[in-house]
């Protein structure tokens, strides 16, 4: 592995290329963009998150993205550290607000809840992170649709791939890999202490978190689930947040996930300084489900309930790969090294099915390892704000 020295930032270069229509996509050269001369106001965000014409599952043609040949496309990923929102996270919003408030009025905008709504099911839900909401709103310019954006109650639908695991020896781990559209992507590894307790984790829609661990010793990860649609409930990245802001153990996570309505199916995987775990899976409108098998990919249980949907991301075959490791015994570490190879890493970039990074969490140290094929990032709790370029 080798590694680069990082240079702190505190501005944000903007992530998101997804941003014409889908015609001639895969012409675009996406490294010449001028995205400073982008008019963001015409930018049709409803043709460009629609479902593909003919489709039936209400999902976006991923594989209009556009495509690049693997190890050729450079991505600059920033490292905010800040205890409360500030400098850099105003930062981050002034360089993504277009594309995030663009795809949260795409499709039927009267999906979207109310201010009044948004805020209610958040000051219910997970009245701890409201003191911290306030105070993005403000940095927002107490902005409407920020406002009702950063609560993320009933936002669009989205869907990552994703594999996972959980050791409990010989220390608490938790190693995945995030599988996704490379134009969707955030691009942010945030540390923060809202409520006075450290928590790192990977950055996703402002303040939510992908996956990540907190200073009391626990991380959590999440895949998709695997089952379509959606209902009332939140995205499942402030969920992720919550959990590691208000837990410190297995069962308050178990409870956080008991208890509040999440807009999508998902496999979330936690585990505590004990190096005892579960994987629950969630869906709206259903009680969760928990189950103490360490591995998840993107299916509710054994048999996937979609086998087309399970057979397009190999999900079977990604998890059976993962429990032959497990069988073996082997250590984290050379559990770790599978990640960057084929089945669980994936290539399918252009299909917004290629892993974006891999990471292995030791909650009990604080540390975090960020790899991608040839590099990688140690971080911790304490370290500085940075950002590094790293190559798809």
């Amino acid at each position: 592995m080798t590694t680069t020295h990082c240079t702190p930032k505190t501005t944000f270069s903007h992530p998101f290329s997804f941003l014409t229509s889908r015609a001639g996509l895969r012409d675009i050269d996406w490294l010449s963009v001028d995205w400073a001369a982008i008019d963001w106001a015409a930018v049709d965000w409803a043709s460009l998150y629609a479902p593909a014409q003919g489709s039936t599952s209400g999902s976006p043609d991923w594989t209009a993205a556009a495509a690049y040949p693997t190890g050729s496309r450079e991505i600059e990923i920033f490292r905010i550290v800040e205890d409360k929102p500030g400098k850099q996270w105003k930062a981050l919003f002034e360089a993504t607000r277009a594309a995030y408030l663009g795809w949260y009025r795409s499709g039927d905008i009267t999906e979207r809840p109310s201010l009044e709504e948004a805020q209610r099911q958040l000051a219910n839900h997970m009245p701890e992170l409201v003191p911290t909401y306030r105070k993005m709103v403000e940095l927002t310019g107490n902005d409407h649709d920020a406002a009702r954006f950063l609560t993320m109650w009933n936002m669009p639908v989205f869907a990552p791939a994703c594999s996972q695991v959980a050791f409990a020896d010989p220390s608490p781990t938790l190693i995945r890999n995030y599988d996704y559209s490379p134009d969707l992507w955030e691009r942010t590894i945030y540390t923060s202490a809202f409520r006075g307790k450290k928590v790192t984790g990977t950055g996703d829609c402002l303040w939510g978190l992908l996956d990540g661990m907190n200073e009391s010793g626990l991380a959590v990860s999440l895949t998709f689930g695997g089952r379509p649609g959606s209902g009332e409930g939140f995205a499942i990245p402030i969920v992720i947040r919550y959990i590691l802001e208000t837990a410190s153990t297995l069962e308050q996570a178990r409870e956080i996930l008991a208890r509040i309505p999440v807009a999508m199916s998902y496999n979330v995987t936690v585990i505590d300084r004990s190096g005892e775990s579960f994987t629950a899976f969630v869906a709206p409108g259903q009680p969760a489900e928990f189950s103490d098998h360490p591995a998840a990919t993107n299916h509710h249980g054994v048999t996937p309930e979609f086998p087309e949907k399970a057979a397009r991301f190999r999900s079977v075959e990604r998890l059976e790969h993962l429990d032959g490791l497990l069988s073996e015994h082997r250590e984290a570490e050379t559990t770790f090294d599978e990640f960057l190879e084929k089945p669980l890493f994936s290539t399918e970039y252009s299909a917004g099915f290629g892993t974006l990074y891999s990471v292995m969490y030791r909650p009990t140290e604080g540390v975090a390892e960020y790899r991608w094929r040839g590099q990688h990032w140690r971080i911790t709790h304490d370290d500085d704000a940075a950002s590094r370029t790293i190559v798809l």
